[in-house]
């Protein structure tokens, strides 16, 4: 029989890899992750990275990821790929409606599907940008998700940023950086657009289609911001997980710094 081939990681080896990155005991922490960035061979699987970060942030720590469920919208609006419009209603009838312990976050990962099913771990009620959170803040973070304008001041993005939160990015790009949404509503560029999303919830034990506005949020400069924000601030931390590139930021200063550039760079 053929041996395991690559390196062994073990939540050990996770554990010195995120305290020599900058995790410390007590911080607020949003990751967002590939577990195929990891390499090698994982003990255990997402399970141990999630308990070697929880480990690190210990008893006072709160760690948070998204949840994000995009597929629960309106099929007239699907583009990547879209469907026929003979479609539409059919799934729209049976599509079903947005449930905290239920629906999946595939999309998201691994690792942040794993999380949202562990023990303790809550999670907020948007249908289509729902965050996990575990930990001594998880409550305040993630209470109060408001359905409109879901990812600005009334989101667990803005409770990151009074909490003094960091941004943990492990083998993913700033284009997966949820938190620079948070300063696409608070600046003010030319084009700023307010869409209406539609997704199924329950209401009163029924199912429901909403209606809800927010703005049209827009990843596609991120990396862009990224990249500035490294190169004019010493904020960033870099590192590796195993054998995955691994960020550490302050979200107040990344927000704050990404306002600034949107409004003076986004067309």
């Amino acid at each position: 029989m053929e041996e395991m081939q690559g390196d062994l990681i073990t939540s050990e080896s996770l554990k010195k890899d995120f305290e020599s990155l900058g995790i410390k005991p007590g911080m607020t922490v949003i990751m967002h992750s590939s577990m195929k960035s990891l390499g090698g061979w994982i003990a255990g699987g997402p399970v141990a990275l999630i308990l070697a970060l929880e480990q690190c942030l210990g008893e006072n720590g709160t760690l948070v990821m998204p949840t994000h469920t995009p597929d629960l919208s309106d099929p007239a609006s699907w583009r990547l790929p879209p469907v026929k419009e003979s479609w539409w209603n059919p799934i729209r009838e049976t599509m079903p409606a947005f449930d905290e312990d239920l629906i999946p976050c595939e999309g998201m990962g691994k690792i942040a599907d794993c999380f949202r099913k562990q023990t303790g771990v809550i999670r907020s009620s948007h249908p289509q940008v729902s965050f996990a959170a575990w930990g001594s803040r998880k409550a305040a973070i993630i209470r109060n998700h408001s359905l409109t304008y879901a990812l600005g001041e009334n989101s667990p993005l803005a409770r990151l940023y009074e909490a003094d939160g960091y941004v943990l990015l492990l083998g993913v790009s700033h284009r997966n950086n949820t938190s620079i949404h948070l300063a696409e509503y608070r600046a003010a560029y030319k084009g700023k657009a307010v869409v209406v999303n539609k997704a199924p919830v329950y209401i009163n034990g029924e199912k429901q289609w909403v209606d809800f506005v927010d703005i049209d949020i827009d990843p596609d400069d991120f990396n862009l911001i990224g990249d500035a924000f490294e190169r004019d601030t010493n904020h960033i931390r870099r590192g590796k997980i195993a054998n995955a590139d691994a960020l550490l930021m302050p979200i107040q200063p990344l927000v704050d710094y990404a306002a600034v550039w949107l409004e003076a760079n986004r067309k």
